[in-house]
């Protein structure tokens, strides 16, 4: 087990150096040191076959670009929650809005249309072209809410 654990752990630097900018094949002697690599128990002929594997599948290799730095890396990773980085949407509906149920479709003066996916409410009049604002919640759900007062329906772009 500790053979493999040792070998996985060449790889590992195998593969931290050919994502490094492409510099000229260091043997992996010279990359582990001697105690690690006598508990590997490489014969000398193991050794020499494994630097010409590893040396040829560096040349094989494209070079790879820079790598950023991880502060760079960090800052440029995918939101903790998708949809929240996004901002309200303000519009109004193009014509009359008595209520809405799964499947209603708001079509708006920006051009975008929302289906309603859950929720259902009945208006006590209807309202003609209402102002609404699309707001984003967790996980990229979307909510249309057409009065403060009112329950918003969750909705889902469809154009």
């Amino acid at each position: 087990m500790r053979r493999w654990q040792v070998l996985a752990g060449m790889g590992m630097v195998w593969l931290a150096a050919t994502a490094a900018a492409q510099a000229p094949y260091v043997a992996i002697e010279q990359r582990v040191d001697a105690q690690a690599l006598a508990e590997v128990g490489l014969t000398p002929a193991q050794l020499q076959t494994l630097n010409r594997l590893l040396r040829e599948a560096e040349q094989r290799a494209p070079a790879a670009p820079a790598a950023a730095p991880v502060a760079a890396q960090a800052t440029a990773a995918a939101p903790m929650f998708a949809g929240l980085d996004d901002g309200p949407i303000e519009a109004h509906v193009t014509g009359t809005v008595d209520g809405w149920q799964p499947g209603t479709v708001f079509s708006l003066d920006n051009g975008q249309q929302w289906q309603v996916l859950k929720g259902e409410m009945k208006l006590k009049k209807p309202v003609s072209n209402p102002a609404i604002v699309v707001v984003p919640g967790i996980a990229g759900r979307w909510f249309l809410q057409v009065d403060e007062d009112l329950p918003k329906a969750r909705v889902y772009r469809i154009r």
